[in-house]
């Protein structure tokens, strides 16, 4: 999903937990923390099927050891045609989410570049060469990259195209729609950098992790499974927006045994704006926002005086779950975070389980 290019706003970083006033809707909702934060706590010392929802809020936790790359290898490239990898020595990915699984293979030490997106703490010293989809890549070149690894919404074109024409080897993978990408993605980035082996471990270890946080959610009745509407917000930029059946959330709130409100209402694009008809409409008994959008509308104060919002069940009770930008739709290595930090605050007690 690529979202309207907006800026962020400036100022404080929100508090991550806005559970409101303590009654607790019998439909209480799941939605949780990913994108650069997720927990608290050390990384080390968990099994392959034990959540990490303990790790660090801005970091990512790379496989233990350090994987050879076997080169060259010759893959498929998402835009068409085949791509040959002669060398992982310097590694550019050029989104957020590619960076996190690079990184998490255990190839980190070889990356020379990053996407303004990825702000896990092991990415934070690398210089930026794309920011929002736009790509610099005079400052790709200059960074005399071996392999540069994107997604169809990296853009512009002509960036793209400027980078293979210096020759550099750059492989489009697929971007994530959901869950079930995960493994996939995974294992595309580890066979473009021939490390077919560590992706393998590393799809075993995320899928064992996320089936184990599901295990920690409350059962419910179909009909008792909490509604969450999706919000994308950009208050500087007058930007609100209901997330529908394609805006990238529904698998995350489906896998944490909610119900995306707004694909329920019936909304089949990926956003519409926000009225107070659409939100009657889908009628969300907790809303999902990414943290900068909460900041960017001042917090919860500012979010229940949009349009419609103090009238649904999760305006009236406060129920509000932010997430960080940077991984709440990355669907990588972190999504067991993200899904453990929605079923913490959004079943904070556990909840009724008939």
């Amino acid at each position: 999903m690529r979202f309207p290019q907006t800026s962020a706003p400036a100022g404080p970083r929100a508090v991550r937990r806005y559970t409101g006033p303590p009654r607790i809707l019998a439909v209480a909702v799941t939605l949780a923390a990913a994108l650069a934060g997720c927990g608290t706590g050390a990384p080390g010392g968990r099994t392959a099927g034990t959540p990490a929802a303990s790790a660090p809020a801005d970091a990512v936790e790379p496989l233990t050891g350090t994987p050879e790359p076997l080169l060259p290898v010759t893959v498929p490239s998402a835009d068409g045609g085949d791509v040959t990898v002669t060398s992982a020595d310097r590694i550019v990915p050029l989104t957020g989410s590619l960076s996190e699984i690079v990184f998490t293979l255990g190839l980190g030490e070889r990356v020379v570049a990053r996407d303004i997106t990825a702000t896990f703490e092991q990415a934070g010293k690398l210089p930026v060469v794309t920011r929002a989809h736009d790509v610099s890549a005079e400052s790709v070149l200059s960074l005399r990259p071996t392999v540069v690894l994107a997604d169809t919404t990296t853009g512009p074109a002509e960036a793209v195209a400027q980078i293979r024409h210096a020759g550099i080897p750059l492989v489009v993978v697929e971007p994530a729609g959901g869950l079930a990408d995960v493994g996939r993605r995974i294992g595309t980035v580890a066979a473009a950098l021939g490390v077919p082996a560590a992706g393998e471990t590393l799809q075993t270890r995320t899928e064992s992790r996320i089936a184990a946080v599901q295990k920690t959610i409350p059962a419910r009745r179909e009909d008792g499974r909490p509604r969450v509407a999706f919000l994308y917000l950009r208050g500087s930029a007058s930007v609100y927006l209901l997330g529908g059946r394609d805006s990238g959330a529904g698998s995350l709130l489906e896998a944490a045994g909610a119900v995306d409100a707004g694909k329920a209402s019936g909304l089949t694009k990926d956003f519409t704006a926000l009225t107070s008809e659409a939100l009657a409409q889908a009628a969300p008994d907790a809303i999902l926002v990414m943290t900068k959008g909460l900041d960017s509308v001042v917090g919860v104060d500012g979010l229940v005086k949009l349009p419609g919002v103090a009238q649904t069940p999760a305006g009236m009770d406060r129920r509000i779950v932010s997430i960080d930008d940077g991984v709440l739709l990355n669907y990588g290595p972190r999504t067991d975070r993200v899904l453990a930090e929605l079923v913490e605050q959004l079943y904070p007690e556990g909840g009724d389980r008939t």
